[in-house]
C-alpha cells in the first residue's frame, strides 16, 4: 500500500466533535521540546474503522461523566525517524526534568522507550486520557502523558490514590470493551487490535483534510 495515501483516514472531531485534541507533537511540549517532523497542523488523525471504534468508547464515556483528550494518533513514520535522531544526540537533554527525570538518556533506544517504527504509524493507535465533560479539564490519573518510568506503567500501583487507580482502570476497561488492546508500558496507550493497516508504516503529513 502507498504510505501517502491517506484516504483510508479521518479527522477525529468529524467522529467525536466533543474530543479535545491536545496534540503534543505539535506543540513544544513534549519530550524533545520542539515540534516534530510532520506535525503541520494540531490535528487528530485515525484510520476510520479506529475513529468509530473510538467513538462507541467516547459516547460510553460521556454516559459516565467524561470526555476524551487525545495526544497522539496517527504519527507519520518522519516523526518516528525525528524521535529516533533525537535519541541518538546525547547531548541534548532540554526536556530531562520533566519527562525522563531518574532515566540517562543513553538507556532510552536499549530499553525500547524510543524505537525505529511505531505502532501509531499504522492510524489504528491513540494516546489519550479523560477529561471531565462540563469543563475539558484533564482529569489525574497518577502520571502525565510520555513519562518515561514506571509511574506510567499500566500495573503501576506505588503512591496512587485509589480515585487515580479507578480513572486509569475505567479508561482501559472502557477502551478494551470496544475492540482496543492496551500495553504495560503506557497507560495512555491503545491500539485497535483489527487494525485495517498491520504492515503499512503511512508517511504523510498531519495536517486537516
Amino acid at each position: 500500500m502507498d504510505i501517502k495515501d491517506r484516504s483510508g483516514f479521518v479527522r477525529l472531531t468529524e467522529y467525536i466533535p466533543d474530543a479535545i485534541e491536545d496534540v503534543r507533537y505539535y506543540s513544544e511540549h513534549n519530550f524533545i521540546g520542539r515540534r516534530i517532523d510532520g506535525y503541520e497542523e494540531p490535528v487528530i488523525l485515525l484510520a476510520r474503522e479506529a475513529a468509530e471504534a473510538l467513538k462507541a468508547a467516547s459516547d460510553e464515556l460521556r454516559d459516565k461523566g467524561y470526555r476524551i483528550r487525545v495526544f497522539d494518533a496517527y504519527r507519520p513514520q518522519k516523526a518516528v525517524d525525528h524521535f529516533m535522531r533525537w535519541a541518538e544526540d546525547t547531548s541534548d537533554t532540554k526536556m530531562k526534568r520533566e519527562f525522563y527525570p531518574d532515566l540517562e538518556k543513553e538507556v532510552l533506544i536499549p530499553e525500547d522507550f524510543i524505537g525505529p517504527y511505531s505502532g501509531h504509524s499504522r492510524g489504528s493507535t491513540v494516546d489519550l486520557t479523560l477529561a471531565y465533560l462540563e469543563d475539558g479539564r484533564e482529569a489525574d490519573l497518577g502520571s502525565s502523558f510520555d513519562f518515561f518510568g514506571e509511574q506510567s506503567h499500566s500495573d503501576y500501583i506505588g503512591e496512587l490514590t485509589e480515585e487515580q487507580l479507578e480513572k486509569r482502570k475505567l479508561l482501559r476497561e472502557t477502551m478494551e470493551k470496544h475492540g482496543f488492546s492496551s500495553i504495560l508500558s503506557e497507560w495512555w496507550h491503545f491500539r485497535l487490535t483489527d487494525e485495517p493497516y498491520p504492515d503499512t508504516y503511512f508517511d504523510f503529513d498531519v495536517r486537516s483534510f
